[in-house]
């Protein structure tokens, strides 16, 4: 990795994980002492939470939050190499905006702006890119951790929200305008990307339901390191 695109808080730390603690809670042993950390993934995080296996964490940006850390990346062992599967899924979004910057999204060519957060009607999309003379183009970020048979999935829980994402990208393509789904696959070790139909089928059947109605399916490997996140490569979409 030629230096991240998108870099961490200075001041990471590296744990060894212990355990989850209900949903929003992760035990780490840090300095040999057990500390609690943040973690924002509400999915299962499947494979991934191996009592001792390295944790980065981030420092707070509040000093005043309970939880002075934020648990970004749990490292991986796969048999004589390493890697780090990153599971903040505010990352998604975030590197959305810096792989349009930094010209990485040929499906974007020639737009001209990004709107994070964007809003239409009752739904709350990741971005809206806007351009002269080209359709709006939607898009959602989804974060993806899990990998079975080198193939990355998503999801790794159920979640309906999920599918209401889609249902609102085959309405604005009806209506329209372009829609997409972004998987960032935070871990090098997928060669495809597929749904899990395997833990949600609902999930799974609504995303071939919008492929077919024209909602674009973009997988995309995003690099880890302690440093950051950086771009890796587009991964074929396996429906």
């Amino acid at each position: 990795m030629n230096g991240a695109l998108l870099k961490y808080p200075e001041g990471c730390r590296i744990g060894r994980f212990l355990k989850r603690e209900k949903r929003f809670f992760v035990s780490v042993e840090l300095d040999g002492k057990e500390v609690l950390a943040h973690t924002n993934n509400t999915g299962t995080m499947l494979g991934l939470l191996r009592p001792g296996a390295p944790v980065l964490l981030s420092p707070a940006a509040n000093p005043e939050r309970k939880l002075k850390w934020t648990v970004e990346a749990l490292g991986q062992a796969a048999g004589q190499s390493f890697f780090w599967a990153g599971v903040n899924t505010s990352m998604p979004n975030r590197l959305l905006t810096a792989f349009f910057e930094a010209g990485l999204l040929p499906w974007a060519a020639g737009y001209a702006a990004l709107k994070r957060e964007a809003v239409n009607g009752e739904s709350r999309l990741d971005g809206l890119f806007t351009g002269p003379g080209l359709p709006d183009l939607w898009v959602e970020c989804k974060n993806v951790t899990l990998v079975e048979d080198c193939e990355a999935a998503f999801p790794d829980a159920v979640t309906s929200r999920g599918a209401k994402h889609l249902q609102t990208l085959m309405r604005l393509k009806a209506e329209g305008a372009r829609a997409a789904m972004l998987y960032v696959i935070q871990r090098p070790d997928g060669k495809c990307f597929r749904a899990a139909d395997y833990i949600d089928p609902a999930y799974a059947a609504a995303l071939a339901e919008a492929v077919a109605a024209g909602v674009e399916v973009y997988p995309v490997v995003a690099e880890v390191s302690e440093e950051g996140i950086s771009y890796g490569r587009a991964l074929p979409y396996k429906l």
